[in-house]
Order: structure tokens, then C-alpha cells, then sequence
């Protein structure tokens, strides 16, 4: 069984081995060692990754015997000595996450009565889903803050983290957040006076070296709530990230981030402004062109059919185009709309003509891969080409 060398120090980059199996699979190559310091996937961390002599370190894990075995690039023998490094930014990065998770963990247990169900730590940032009380899937901001100063103020405490396999006589008296999931060798993570529960990741010897903490998002996911958040030099990262897409976007407004927000919601409203204001002129100049084109159509069998292809008017000034034609009476409207996405259509006729204008659009519809359909009267749909607008003239001649 390979000695776990993280276990009694999570800080050694650097050791030597000896080669106790080494195999291949499928092209892959894996090799088991007497002892290692790489860490393997387990209990939502991932694995460490480095060198083996000149060999890369693509992954590492644990197979169904408990064996931890290392996958990489170039093969070794069974008895050859290795000398081991890992790759220091990686490990010491999931220490400040694993160890920021468990602070986490623990004020959503005592301010929140959350109960962790789940730990995954990804490359840009982690998650931890949790039941609550009562079944609740949301928090407000006020709790999100008070779980954010309640971690970040015990972090500046730079409590010790101990990490040890107690007896099993001590492991009953420790006050553990939760039961362990396995009852031999267990391990249990101590922070401070406060925070007890069995894990066998790696992580740092003090509170203070996890940095900072910020939630990023609180939302719901499959019955559980589930907060995404960034330890360390991450958290310090994304803080980075946002000033400097905030100072951008606050100097584009001529302002202060301060007062970016309000800034914001001006621009908003006034662009709410300016396109009804757009909507309500395209309207009427729909409605002064079809009043135009039923001028300039010709009436044929005591009707006139006005055509048209508008540009960005929306459903709405179909809508009212096509009115301002069909009231005039005798007339039947077909009026496409031209967007990103294909045409949008509305067709009508007047009341004193006995045309079924939803089944001639229905039917132009299904010969010109379009849908759509309505009522006698008129009726509204959609089309990828424009021709269906010459197959329903062609079913009205």
C-alpha cells in the first residue's frame, strides 16, 4: 500500500521512491510507487500533478483496492527509484480552497443550520450544494454577508489547522460538524475550536494562509442549495477581474464606480425610452406606407391584395399596417416582417369579403416550410423565405 506522504506534511513538494508495479493500458501508462506525495482525487478535490523523474503527472487516483496509482507520459520499471515533484501553485491552491470550504461549511452550519452534502472543486472556482432547514433553496444577501464575515473575520484570527488520525476513544468525544463516511482511519481537519470534520484532503496549517473568501453566487440546484465561491489567490484574482472591468465601464460613463449603478439604470431607461419611441415611429410610418399601397394597388375581382416586405416593425406594425388597409374595406392584406431570423407574417381581409385568410396562410405556410395560422379574418405566423408570400397571392388568384 502506497504511504500517503501529504498526510503528515501537505507542504512537501519534493520526495523519493521506488517503483512497486508499473503497467499499460489501453496506451495509457500507470505506475504504483512505495510512497508519493501526490495527492489523488478524493472527496471533491482533484488530484496533484508534477513530475516522476522526467515523466509527467496526468493524473492520480485511488482504485477499488485502495491503491493510488499515477498516470503519465513515459514509462518506468517495476524497481526503478523516482525522484517526485509536485506542482506547488496547483497544490497549494486546492489547500486554500479545500480549507476555505470547511470555514465555509461550518458558518452555513451554525448561522444557517446547512448540512454539506457535496464539495466540488473546479479549476476557475468551487461549490459546496447543502440542505437547509425546512427545505430552502434560497438565501437573501443579508445571510449571504453574514456567512462572507463570519469566515473572512476568523480567517484574520489565523486560527491553527490541524489535520491528525485520532484514536477511537478521542474520535468519540470530538464535537464533528457531521459523521465520518468511513469508520477505519479516520481523519478529522480541526480550525480552530470551532470547526471538526473528517477529510483527507490537503490543507494549510493556518487560517490566515487561505487569504479570503467571497461567495460568487447562492442559487438553487436539484432540491439543494449550492454556493459557488474562490479561496485565495483566486478570490484576490477575481476582485481584480471586476475593478478593472468596473473602472472600465465607470470611466466609458464619466463617473465613479460609486455611482456606476446609477449611471446604469439612467442609460437603461432612457434606451427603454428611445426604442418605444422607435417602435411607436415605425409603427406610423407602417401605417402611412400601407396607406400608400392600397392607393397605388389595383383592384381585381372587386378586391384589392396589398403586398409588402417591412424591416424591424415587429408583429405590432404588421398589426396596424395591415389594419390601416383592411379598413378601408374590399381589400386583403399580405405583410411580412424581415429579421435576423427569417419573416414574421400577418395576414388579413375585410370584413365585406369571404376569404379564409388563416388557411390561406396556413396553407402558403406548408408549401414554403413556414408555420403558422388563424382565424377567417386574418391570421399571423412565420417563414424562412420569403416566397410564401408568392404562394398565398397565387392561392388568392
Amino acid at each position: 500500500m502506497t504511504d500517503r506522504l501529504y498526510y503528515d506534511n501537505a507542504y512537501l513538494t519534493e520526495f523519493d521512491a521506488t517503483v512497486l508495479e508499473a503497467k499499460e493500458e489501453n496506451g495509457e501508462i500507470f505506475v504504483r510507487l512505495d510512497r508519493s506525495a501526490f495527492y489523488p482525487t478524493s472527496g471533491g478535490q482533484p488530484f496533484d500533478t508534477g513530475k516522476l523523474n522526467g515523466a509527467n503527472v496526468l493524473d492520480v487516483f485511488v482504485d477499488q483496492d485502495g491503491e493510488v496509482w499515477h498516470k503519465t507520459d513515459a514509462a518506468f520499471s517495476e524497481g526503478e527509484a523516482v525522484h517526485g515533484k509536485i506542482d506547488w501553485d496547483r497544490r497549494f491552491d486546492h489547500m486554500q480552497q479545500h480549507a476555505g470550504e470547511h470555514m465555509l461549511a461550518n458558518a452555513a452550519y451554525r448561522l444557517l443550520g446547512g448540512h454539506t452534502i457535496g464539495l466540488h472543486l473546479g479549476k476557475d472556482s468551487s461549490t459546496i450544494d447543502m440542505d437547509l432547514p425546512g427545505g430552502r433553496t434560497h438565501i437573501t444577501l443579508d445571510e449571504i454577508h453574514a456567512l462572507e464575515d463570519d469566515v473572512n473575520k476568523n480567517i484574520q484570527k489565523n486560527a491553527p489547522i490541524k489535520c491528525w488520525f485520532p484514536t477511537c476513544e478521542e474520535l468519540e468525544k470530538l464535537p464533528l460538524r457531521k459523521p465520518p463516511t468511513v469508520k477505519e482511519h479516520v481523519r478529522i481537519v480541526q480550525i480552530g475550536d470551532y470547526e471538526f470534520c473528517a477529510c483527507g484532503g490537503t490543507h494549510p496549517s493556518s487560517a490566515g494562509e487561505i487569504g479570503l473568501v467571497k461567495i460568487i453566487s447562492a442559487t438553487p440546484s436539484r432540491g439543494k442549495l449550492r454556493l459557488q465561491f474562490v479561496c485565495g489567490m483566486r478570490a484576490f484574482l477575481a476582485f481584480r477581474r471586476r475593478y478593472e472591468v468596473l473602472d472600465r465601464a465607470a470611466g466609458a460613463l464619466s463617473t465613479s464606480w460609486e455611482g456606476l449603478d446609477g449611471q446604469v439604470e439612467a442609460l437603461l431607461e432612457r434606451s427603454k425610452n428611445a426604442e418605444y419611441l422607435l417602435r411607436q415611429e415605425r409603427k406610423a410610418s407602417a401605417v402611412r406606407k400601407a396607406d400608400q399601397l392600397y392607393a397605388e394597388a389595383v383592384e381585381a375581382n372587386g378586391r384589392k391584395i396589398v403586398r409588402h416586405v417591412f424591416s424591424g416593425i415587429g408583429i405590432e406594425g404588421l398589426r396596424e399596417a395591415g389594419n390601416a388597409v383592411i379598413e378601408k374595406g374590399g381589400a386583403i392584406a399580405l405583410f411580412a416582417d424581415e429579421s435576423e431570423k427569417g419573416y414574421l407574417l400577418f395576414f388579413a381581409r375585410s370584413n365585406d369579403l369571404d376569404v379564409n385568410i388563416g388557411a390561406v396562410l396556413s396553407a402558403a405556410c406548408k408549401k414554403c416550410g413556414g408555420k403558422g395560422g388563424g382565424r377567417s379574418d386574418f391570421a399571423q405566423g412565420s417563414a424562412q423565405e420569403i416566397s410564401v408570400l408568392d404562394e398565398a397571392l397565387s392561392l388568392l388568384e
